[in-house]
């Protein structure tokens, strides 16, 4: 898979001098307790690091400032122990450029009714605190997380372990790099948008480069080199020479394998994590990509067909979020209207992700309507089951719109003799008519991004850190 940067979190936690420095002191001790039994016990992604007792106006400011500029910390969690003075965090927190988390907690699950007393109450008084602190940010509309609960509590641990991969791929988003190979498909109007809109507001580098420049790069790899992934494809996948002659079954897969390395040649050496490509500008090439695609979006590589670049980066974002597991590039292909058992086939030409497989992908070959090329080589699957999101990004001119709705992705009941692509069924949970009239309704396109990794609120929360408007059906 595609590495990203290895990313920390740093734990600051609000207090103040007016209870003296035995006070203080107390607030570090428990802070330090809950981040090392949250790393041991807490099965997070990423570490937390505890960095600081926050007490003043400037050493807040600092550590926010030193947050900002470490590309080793993802984004900061807060904790208020006792009353932090909101006024002390103005500067800092308007400073602050990454995803903020205020966790409202307090060190014990419990009022300890016998021993309690005002000092007691006075040094835990996180409900008092984290009202303060939560006002500042409201005010300064910082959207940041709020998680409410007890640090121990299971469902709090994995709301923090959802918002740290949701706040690394913020981070990782800036350094996406979309490699376009054509434009996009004529006269299409969702899949277009502005470029540098979305590098403003979402960090996106996207870049043009005709077919021709990967046609050279196919014309550099070595028959060694396609030898030894040929060798690999026979060991991972099932395949399926049908009625195909031998030699030329081979040939064909052989040809989308020089199409593979080479595209992984030329995205690495140029830094892109996501691609697209065009069945409308194939100049020089003997097939449309297809299994080199799939492979390739199972190594980590975003990626949407017809130059849709909008999709590509937010199929890579996603894949982030998810560890690149159960995400990739789909489309909404034809439905199944039968009263009572209404559902969506999704699909494409060739370029379903394999990580949304439930069966062993099966390399096959066959001919291609599309594109006037040659028979390509794809990989052929049926899809998973489970609870899932479908989403999507248009651009409205003035501002960019996420499109979402929760599915339930189920396997084909039926064979498809005569559909050599893989497939994978879903149902909208809000109900069909009702999820694809508000999708229509919305503008949101063809092309999305299916996940069986990530949650309605997960993508919701990452909207909210962009400044991103987000539907959600339900």
């Amino acid at each position: 898979m595609l590495e990203i940067n290895q990313y920390e979190f740093w734990f600051i936690v609000g207090s103040q001098h007016l209870y003296g420095e035995e006070a203080l002191n107390a607030v570090k001790e428990n802070a330090v307790e809950i981040m090392n039994e949250l790393n041991e016990k807490g099965n997070f992604p990423y570490p937390i690091v505890f960095k600081t007792v926050a007490t003043t106006a400037d050493s807040i400011t600092e550590v926010m400032k030193e947050i900002n500029y470490n590309d080793s910390v993802a984004g900061v969690i807060t904790w208020m122990h006792t009353f932090s003075p909101a006024k002390n965090w103005i500067r800092g927190t308007k400073l602050l450029q990454k995803p903020l988390l205020h966790l409202n907690t307090q060190l014990a699950n419990n009022i300890p009714w016998k021993d309690i007393d005002m000092d007691y109450m006075n040094l835990h008084q996180s409900a008092h605190g984290d009202r303060e602190y939560g006002y500042i940010n409201a005010r300064l509309k910082k959207n940041n997380k709020i998680v409410v609960g007890h640090w121990k509590d299971e469902e709090v641990q994995k709301e923090i372990k959802q918002w740290m991969d949701v706040a690394v791929a913020y981070n990782e988003s800036f350094n996406i790099k979309v490699a376009r190979f054509g434009d996009n498909m004529r006269n299409v109007a969702v899949t277009d948008g502005d470029k540098i809109e979305a590098q403003i507001q979402f960090g996106w580098t996207v870049d043009y480069f005709g077919i021709g420049d990967l046609v050279a790069e196919m014309n550099e790899v070595t028959d060694e080199a396609i030898d030894e992934v040929y060798k690999e494809c026979k060991e991972k996948y099932e395949f399926v020479v049908g009625e195909n002659d031998p030699a030329f079954f081979e040939n064909q897969v052989k040809e989308q394998i020089r199409i593979e390395i080479a595209l992984k040649r030329f995205l690495e050496r140029g830094g892109y994590t996501a691609f697209t490509t065009n069945f409308e500008d194939l100049w020089g090439m003997k097939q449309l990509p297809g299994m080199a695609v799939q492979r390739l979006n199972e190594a980590g590589f975003g990626f949407a067909g017809e130059g849709d670049w909008k999709t590509a980066a937010l199929d890579r974002l996603i894949k982030i979020m998810t560890h690149n597991k159960l995400t990739g590039f789909m489309e909404d292909y034809t439905y199944n209207l039968v009263k009572g058992e209404e559902a969506i086939l999704g699909s494409h030409m060739l370029e379903v992700d394999p990580t949304l497989a439930s069966t062993k992908p099966r390399v096959e070959v066959h001919p291609l309507g599309i594109g006037d090329k040659e028979d390509p080589a794809r990989l052929v699957f049926d899809g998973v089951e489970g609870e899932g999101v479908n989403l999507t990004v248009s651009d409205f001119g003035d501002h960019f719109r996420m499109v979402m709705y929760e599915v339930e992705g189920s396997i084909p009941a039926e064979p498809a003799p005569h559909l050599p692509v893989a497939r994978q069924m879903m149902t909208i949970n809000a109900g069909f008519q009702h999820g694809v009239e508000k999708w229509v309704e919305y503008g949101g396109g063809h092309h999305t991004v299916l996940s069986f990794a990530v949650t309605a609120k997960q993508i919701e929360d990452l909207a909210k850190m962009f400044g991103l408007e987000c539907v959600t059906i339900r």
